[in-house]
């Protein structure tokens, strides 16, 4: 099957500028073409915020452009190299299912990468057959357009296609490609790469792009790289005080799925918790607990610790004035993440001011939480419209004590009651994508062709703070199981 250009008015506006950087970071990589694309779902609004043409990309030349089989004028398809730790442990990685067609220039003037994913063999397959499968794809496009309406950093998804091909994993399963929008995809298992298998003078080349593109602001001192460290530890930590405020658990979190933008990437074995538990794991590989709910901050920190590394070269010419800066850096870590997070909590609870015993209040519920098996999401819930009746911490001693606590810390600020409620209802969704929903939205697309249950599953999730009628059946909990829920990769 031969590819030829897309002449029609799409609206793509592409420039390439990684494709700029030495070419050790990348290599020149087509798509593979696939025997039928079909449109199964567009991002409309993602789209149009792109600038382009709604029409022409639910045309059967924008299925083949999703599906790489028509590659849009000006783009310039490459495989990006990164290696990266996976569950500690030091690997040379890269794109191996992914070609990044180039970066689109917005109507207002800002750059996204746009990348294929499930695209085809690269350089970097390392023996996979570089495809993905249908309930992956679907999956990830669920999560990162929910995490988006939850106003937490993310790649999005534009449009997934399925391509005709059946692919194997423990099964037959249809195969897909998912378009990804990307600040970048800077990742610092890129710059673990160019630490470990480019030249001193190439990483700066890689960090000079990445102040570029991520941090303009920052100026072109000697010290450019240390504002480096510090702005992308600085994003890390609101990165995932937001995961946790809301149950987010990673599942993955190598160093290769941490983003030097700080948007949060890869949904294979994500999910959203359920009963409080810190010691929540739901991917199937995570034998250990290492990417826990709880354990979440201090693995962002240990992946900080390993980017910290790669750019000791640029610190400073002294080795031991170098690791200084560098320690230095990240250990702003634990306070930035910790203030995020308590004034995260504080807006949960409908707290605006602060007070010392604030933290003791909230660790206090969230004990009670654990203790008794509360949903993490309804808990909240039930506080921000006063059900308390709908917690399974309603009754009991402990609760009540807290209760009265908690409503006389409210009573000792000046915002009135009803001001209070308004925070929590702006800070406590009434939606996340609930486990056994998703599941039911990709079980009725992948193997029955039906996809209006995930229409109405993105329908209530683009809104999670409405808290409007339609939204309460899909707050419901899923009916208990002997067998934990798991994920997995979806490689």
């Amino acid at each position: 099957m031969t590819e030829k250009k897309v002449i029609i008015e799409t609206g793509w506006n592409l420039d390439n500028s990684y494709a700029r950087l030495p070419e050790s970071f990348f290599t020149r990589q087509r798509p593979t073409p696939v025997p039928s694309p079909k449109l199964i779902v567009l991002n409309h609004p993602l789209a149009a915020s792109l600038g382009l043409n709604l029409k022409e990309l639910e045309s059967n030349d924008g299925a083949a452009v999703f599906a790489g089989n028509q590659i849009p004028e000006g783009a310039l398809p490459i495989a990006e190299a990164y290696a990266g730790h996976q569950f500690g442990h030091f690997t040379m990685l890269g794109d191996g299912r992914a070609v990044l067609l180039g970066e689109q220039i917005t109507p207002k003037g800002n750059r996204f990468d746009i990348q294929l994913k499930g695209s085809g063999k690269t350089l970097y397959s390392r023996g996979g057959d570089g495809r993905a499968a249908l309930g992956p794809m679907l999956r990830e496009y669920i999560i990162s357009e929910a995490m988006y309406a939850l106003d937490i950093p993310t790649t999005r998804s534009l449009a997934v296609v399925t391509t005709g091909q059946s692919i194997m994993r423990e099964t037959e399963q249809p195969g897909a490609i998912l378009t990804r929008i990307a600040a970048s995809h800077l990742r610092v298992g890129t710059f673990q790469y160019a630490s470990n298998f480019t030249t001193t003078q190439e990483l700066g080349a890689l960090a000079d792009y990445a102040l570029k593109r991520h941090f303009p602001e920052v100026d072109a001192s000697e010290s450019r790289y240390l504002s480096l460290l510090q702005e992308v530890v600085k994003r890390q930590a609101i990165l995932i005080a937001k995961w946790q405020l809301v149950g987010f658990i990673h599942g993955v979190m190598n160093t290769d799925n941490m983003t030097i933008s700080g948007e949060t990437i890869d949904f294979g074995p994500c999910a959203f918790m359920d009963t409080y538990d810190p010691a929540t794991v739901f991917s199937s590989i995570d034998r250990h607990g290492r990417y826990a709910y709880g354990n979440q901050p201090h693995i962002a920190l240990w992946n900080l610790a390993r980017f910290a590394e790669t750019l000791l070269p640029l610190l400073h010419d002294n080795e031991d004035q170098a690791v200084k800066l560098a320690q230095d850096a990240i250990s702003d870590f634990d306070e930035l993440y910790h203030s995020n997070w308590l004034a995260g909590m504080r807006a949960k609870l409908g707290i605006f001011n602060e007070e010392p015993q604030d933290e003791s209040l909230i660790e206090e519920l969230l004990r009670m939480m654990h203790k008794y098996g509360a949903d993490y999401t309804n808990t909240f819930r039930g506080l921000t419209f006063e059900k308390l009746e709908d917690t399974v911490l309603f009754g009991t001693t402990e609760f009540t004590q807290w209760y009265e606590l908690w409503q006389a810390r409210l009573g000792r600020q000046q915002e009135p009651k009803a001001s209070a409620q308004q925070l929590m209802q702006k800070s406590n969704p009434a939606v996340i994508p609930r486990n056994h929903r998703v599941e039911e939205a990709l079980e009725a697309a992948v193997k029955h062709g039906d996809y209006s249950i995930m229409e109405r599953l993105l329908d209530v999730l683009s809104c999670p703070y409405a808290h409007s009628a339609k939204q309460a059946e899909y707050a419901t909990l899923p009916e208990k199981s002997e067998r934990p829920y798991r994920t997995f990769c979806g490689t």
